[in-house]
Formats: C-alpha cells, sequence, structure tokens
C-alpha cells in the first residue's frame, strides 16, 4: 500500500471517528441531562454495580475474535463463521450462568433487588454476541463510517426509550432497557451494514489459528474491565448506592470526553500499525505520528473538561450531583494519560505480541485491586487519587514494552506527548485565574473558561509552529472544498 494510501485511509479514519464520537457524546450528553434530572443517584449505583459483569461476560463471548481477525494476512468466510457461531453459542451460555448466579450477585451487594434486575440486564450481552463477526468485518475493513451511523442511530433509539421510561417513572429499570435497546439496535445495524453473512455449516476449525492471539487478548479484557470498573465495585460494596450512584454519574461524564479521543484513535490505530508491521522505521514514524496527535487532543480535552467540571455539572444536572463534580475533576486527569496507554496497547497487538499486552494488563490490574481495597477505609477521593495515580505511572510500563517493539525510546515519547501536556496544563491553570477575576456568576464562568482555553490553547499552538496542529488545520480545510 503506498504511502499516499495509508496516510489518506488513516485521516479518513481518524475524521470519521472523531465526527462519530463526537456525535455519539454530544447525543448522550443530551440524554444524560434528561434522565440525570429524572433519575436519583441511587437509580445509578443500581445499575452500575452490575456493568463489570456485563463487560466481562461481553469479553468472553468476542474473545479477542475481532482483533484476530483484523490481524489475519489473508482471511476466509469459515473464519467470520466459526467466530460467529462461538460468540453466540458463548453469549448463550453465559447469560443461563449469570442468570443462575443472580442471587449471589444481590448478597455480594446486600441488595435483593439486583437478583431481578442483574437477569434483565444480562441481556444485553447475549444480544451483542450475535454481532461479533459483523462487527470484525467492519473493523478489519475500516468501514468506519457506517460503523459510526449505527452507533448514532442505537443512540438515539435507546436514549429516546431511555427518557420516556424514566419520565414514567420506571427507575433503574429504565436504565437497563436504555442500554438493552442500544445493544440492540446497533446490532441489527450492523447486520445491515455489513455485507456478510454467516452459514449454517457449523465448524469451528478456523479458531485453531487465531486461539493463541485471542485467548490473551480475552484475558487481558476481562483484566482491562476490572482495572476500569474496580472502583465501582468497591464502593458497591463498602458504600451506598449513592455514593456509587455519585462515581458513575462522574465516570460516565468522563467517558462521554475520554471515548471521542480513543473511539476515534482505537477504529484506526490497530489495523493501520499492523499494516505496516512488518517494516519497523515506517511503523515507528506512524505511531509517533499517532501518538502526537493524540496528544494535541486528549490533554486539552481532558484537562478542559476538568476545568469545567463544577459549573457544567451544576447547570446540566442540578446540584444534587455536586459531588460527582469533584470526582469528574480528577478522573478527567487520568483519563488524558490513558488515552495513551490505548495507543500504546494498539502497537503491541499490531505487532502480534497479545502476550505482552496480557501480562502487563493483568499485572496493573492485581496492583489497582490491591490499592483499591487497601485505600477504601481513607475514603473516595483517596481511592481515585491512588487509582489514577497507577494508571499514569503504569504508562512507563507501557513505554518500554513499546521500545523494546520499534525502539521508540522514552526521550522521543515524551518529546512528543510533554509538549501538548505542559501547554495545556498552562493553559487550564491560567484560564482558571482569569476567569475567577472576571465573574462569579455560573453560567458566564462556563462560557469563559470554554473560551478562553480555546484561544489560548490555540494561539500556543500556532506561534509554536506545531506541525500537528497546522496539519489538522489543513486537513480540515482541504476537507471543506
Amino acid at each position: 500500500m503506498p504511502e499516499q494510501s495509508l496516510k489518506e485511509k488513516t485521516a479518513k479514519g481518524l475524521l470519521w471517528g472523531g465526527l462519530s464520537n463526537g456525535a455519539q457524546q454530544l447525543l448522550n450528553l443530551f440524554f444524560g441531562i434528561f434522565l440525570a434530572r429524572i433519575l436519583s443517584r441511587a437509580d445509578y449505583g443500581m445499575v452500575g454495580m452490575l456493568s463489570i459483569f456485563s463487560l466481562i461476560a461481553s469479553s468472553i463471548q468476542e474473545s479477542g475474535f475481532t482483533a484476530a481477525l483484523a490481524n489475519k494476512k489473508a482471511i476466509r468466510h469459515e473464519d467470520y463463521n466459526a467466530v460467529f457461531w462461538f460468540s453466540s453459542l458463548a453469549g448463550l451460555t453465559l447469560y443461563l450462568l449469570l442468570s443462575l448466579s443472580a442471587p449471589l450477585i444481590a448478597r455480594f451487594y446486600n441488595t435483593p433487588e439486583l437478583e431481578a434486575l442483574s437477569r434483565y440486564s444480562f441481556l444485553g450481552f447475549f444480544i451483542s454476541s450475535l454481532g461479533t463477526a459483523q462487527s470484525a468485518y467492519m473493523f478489519r475493513n475500516l468501514m468506519v463510517k457506517q460503523r459510526a451511523v449505527s452507533m448514532f442511530a442505537g443512540l438515539v433509539i435507546s436514549g429516546t426509550v431511555g427518557v420516556v421510561l424514566a419520565l414514567n417513572g420506571f427507575a433503574y429499570w429504565g436504565i437497563a432497557t436504555q442500554n438493552i435497546v442500544y445493544v440492540a439496535s446497533v446490532t441489527a445495524l450492523y447486520w445491515h451494514f455489513s455485507p456478510w453473512r454467516p452459514s449454517f455449516r457449523i465448524d469451528f476449525s478456523p479458531l485453531k489459528g487465531m486461539l493463541s492471539f485471542s485467548s490473551r487478548l480475552l484475558i487481558t479484557n476481562i483484566f482491562g474491565h476490572i482495572n476500569y470498573n474496580i472502583l465501582s465495585v468497591v464502593l458497591g460494596k463498602f458504600y451506598s448506592e449513592k455514593e456509587v450512584g455519585d462515581f458513575n454519574q462522574a465516570n460516565k461524564w468522563n467517558y462521554m470526553g475520554y471515548s471521542v479521543i480513543t473511539g476515534m484513535i482505537n477504529g484506526v490505530a490497530q489495523p493501520i500499525l499492523a499494516k505496516v508491521a512488518d517494516e519497523k522505521e515506517r511503523q515507528k514514524r506512524v505511531f509517533r505520528k499517532m501518538l502526537r496527535f493524540t496528544s494535541f487532543l486528549a490533554f486539552p480535552s481532558l484537562f478542559g473538561l476538568s476545568l469545567i467540571a463544577t459549573e457544567l455539572i451544576t447547570i446540566a444536572i442540578t446540584s444534587k450531583w455536586a459531588e460527582s463534580s469533584h470526582i469528574l475533576q480528577m478522573l478527567c486527569i487520568g483519563s488524558a494519560f490513558t488515552s495513551l496507554v490505548g495507543l500504546y496497547s494498539n502497537l503491541i497487538i499490531s505487532k502480534g505480541k497479545s502476550h505482552i499486552f496480557m501480562w502487563n494488563t493483568i499485572i496493573q490490574g492485581m496492583v489497582q485491586v490491591a490499592a483499591m481495597i487497601a485505600c477504601h477505609p481513607y475514603g473516595i477521593p483517596v481511592m481515585i487519587r491512588c487509582y489514577i495515580g497507577i494508571n499514569i505511572l503504569w504508562l512507563f510500563v507501557w513505554q518500554y514494552f513499546v521500545w523494546k517493539e520499534i525502539r521508540l525510546n522514552l526521550f522521543e515519547a515524551l518529546a512528543d506527548i510533554l509538549p501538548f501536556c505542559l501547554t495545556a496544563g498552562g493553559t487550564m491553570l491560567l484560564t482558571g485565574f482569569l476567569v475567577g477575576l472576571c465573574t462569579e456568576n455560573i453560567y458566564l464562568t462556563l462560557l469563559l473558561k470554554i473560551l478562553f482555553a480555546a484561544a489560548i490553547y490555540t494561539s500556543v499552538m500556532w506561534a509554536s509552529g506545531s506541525v500537528t496542529f497546522k496539519e489538522s488545520i489543513q486537513y480540515l480545510i482541504k476537507k471543506k472544498k
């Protein structure tokens, strides 16, 4: 594939990924505001306690085959067909097992209402198992636009359902139904857009060539979900539903900001890096360019969300969620760095080193679990700071393995990351100070913080001659023409 063709595919994928994830999170914001105003903190806490079970079950039924199919040099109908039937049968089996385990889940959290809610909520991952092969086909073939349309439509349909149910007093059942409707809608649209269809000749032998790679990704994804959701589990065990709800509300807003960046990058990173995996120097250049682009977007976006957290939460979903705004401020700082971890891990996967990805994530997960349990007597803020600190420090572990693969040393990585990190950090500190001198009106404060931060960051990027900034502007101008 010529360099220009690869560059154009990457740019188009990033553009559609950005538009898709941006639109999705605006919809999430729109519907989330309605739901947060209607529902209670405890309602969100109830659903949040179950999220880790659904995510782990979804990882098992997907089993890392999406990435495994993307990494295969040559692919046949039989490969997709084996993945389809395995995923569907695994999804059904896991749903039945988790349904039988519902009483144990309710007993663990000492919340009897979770027994019926869990059986209902877990339907979502079984439905999603029916679209695993279609999703893998679209991912491998960089059908970013079609995936974007599917997820956007799913959000509109499910968000409308969620708001209607909340208005009619369905409480946490409405949130659970919204999640199920979203999964069902996206799965149906994946079937619509993907030209691939399963056959009834069930043969699992093609999985053998993918198992060593995919099984490691499976274990990795499970521990990744544990890492991301460990706070919800520990809070659900040792704190009240309201406190779990505060954290989950903050985490939801954090995810809305974080996923715009990671969704854009992850939609193209692994397929693109896999295409140049045999050319170490070229792969290094591609990776560094992606690293600079991710830093250019992630630090101002997530530091900025931290800056406006108090005003945004209060205006959007009222002061009853005030505690969530303090949690959100902390989470956004950590997520800016976590965005980079996603890119690092995609490089490791593209090199076929799923065992490195697996063990690194497992060890990090074990450290996170031990740290959260040890910190829980000292309160939620201490737990969150410890959680964020571990995530940031672990970036250096990922850096070591990337250095071993493509010889990207720490100084080169810091040269790509720090200019954007320091500029964004300085921008937010200066903006907070200047706006604090101007007004105490919450609406005007929010507006001025956004305008000042955007103006300062953009001016510094322009004045410093940032190549990433100029290339991004030039590409957008070109697309408009």
